[in-house]
């Protein structure tokens, strides 16, 4: 009888282990062109094909992607390094588990025709609408200040992306700041609108976060994102057309879109050490812009678990710990 029971036992207890094991990662992906390799491995099956279970929730903008994690409405998200620091003044429950793509040229700044703006310099005492606290308002800053701007001298507005072009369109902004498609649909719907020259001065990244209650118990699954993720970028370089195929399809945006981002981005899976670097340089201006309030720099090697991607991709972890 003791026999029986205890392998009435055992197998409700393996129910229970396979059932815990099948419940599907959350994944908030934010919907821009910086999410390509999620597109293309839901598309063709990687998820599946390496025996993860996954539910993508699509965002506008990783500031509410990262948002979701915080408030356990999802496992993982996808932001822009910014986001993370942002946030890392209040909140240490998440860790990057790999960068998928960077770019130095997806965050732009369109202008009104009329608003007398052909060079940054010409920022200065101007409306210009912005995502607080998110990347394209760290490349703003930055511009500016290389161009011998005090950013407080710029009206900053705070604003969605969805509402950028609009805004642009009405004549409450003379500028904006934001990361694509929202240069390329402003350019498109607002008469006259331009985009300022090309600036090298941020290299922003685009990264999947997951809530650290996950690490170690879930690592097996999180790997398995990133096998799927390292397939569809390979798939990405090797079929290109496919690829921009399927960025149409998801964005809903036109050939000429494709044509007009598909040279700016660099799809890899990396946990670099300029991760690092940049992170501490936006830490110190998210203070001066008094995004954020801190004495102290989280030491942010405590946001990196490498484990997973080293697994994976082990030539693309180069973060010194």
């Amino acid at each position: 009888m003791f026999k029986s029971l205890f392998l009435i036992l055992m197998v409700q207890l393996a129910g229970i282990s396979t059932a815990w094991s099948a419940e599907p990662l959350r994944i908030s992906l934010s919907q821009t062109p910086l999410s390509l390799p999620f597109y293309v491995a839901e598309s063709q099956g990687y998820f599946s094909a390496e025996g993860v279970t996954v539910r993508i929730n699509n965002v506008i903008g990783g500031h509410r992607s990262l948002q979701q994690v915080l408030e356990g409405a999802a496992d993982l998200a996808t932001s822009s390094e910014a986001v993370v620091v942002n946030n890392s003044f209040q909140h240490k429950n998440y860790a990057v588990i790999a960068t998928f793509v960077s770019s130095d040229n997806d965050t732009k700044i369109v202008t009104r025709a009329d608003a007398g703006i052909n060079r940054p310099r010409q920022l200065a005492g101007k409306r210009v609408g912005t995502v607080v606290g998110a990347s394209c308002h760290y490349y703003l800053d930055t511009l500016l200040l290389l161009n011998g701007v005090d950013p407080k001298t710029v009206q900053l507005q705070n604003l969605q992306p969805e509402a950028m072009a609009e805004a642009l369109r009405k004549g409450d902004v003379d500028a904006i700041a934001i990361w694509e498609p929202f240069p390329y649909l402003a350019l498109k719907g607002v008469p006259g609108a331009r985009v300022l020259g090309k600036s090298n001065v941020y290299k922003m990244t685009f990264n999947l976060i997951v809530h650290k209650k996950h690490l170690g118990g879930r690592d097996d699954e999180l790997v398995k994102i990133l096998r799927a993720l390292n397939r569809a970028q390979q798939f990405i370089n090797s079929q290109p057309q496919k690829a921009q195929a399927i960025l149409r399809d998801r964005l809903k945006l036109d050939q000429a879109f494709v044509d007009w981002i598909w040279p700016i981005y660099n799809y890899r899976l990396t946990l670099d050490q300029s991760l690092i670097t940049t992170m501490e340089a936006q830490f110190r201006w998210a203070l001066q812009a008094g995004v954020a309030k801190g004495e102290r720099a989280p030491n942010y090697l405590n946001f990196i678990y490498p484990g997973p991607l080293y697994t994976v991709r082990p030539v693309g972890v180069t973060i010194i710990r």
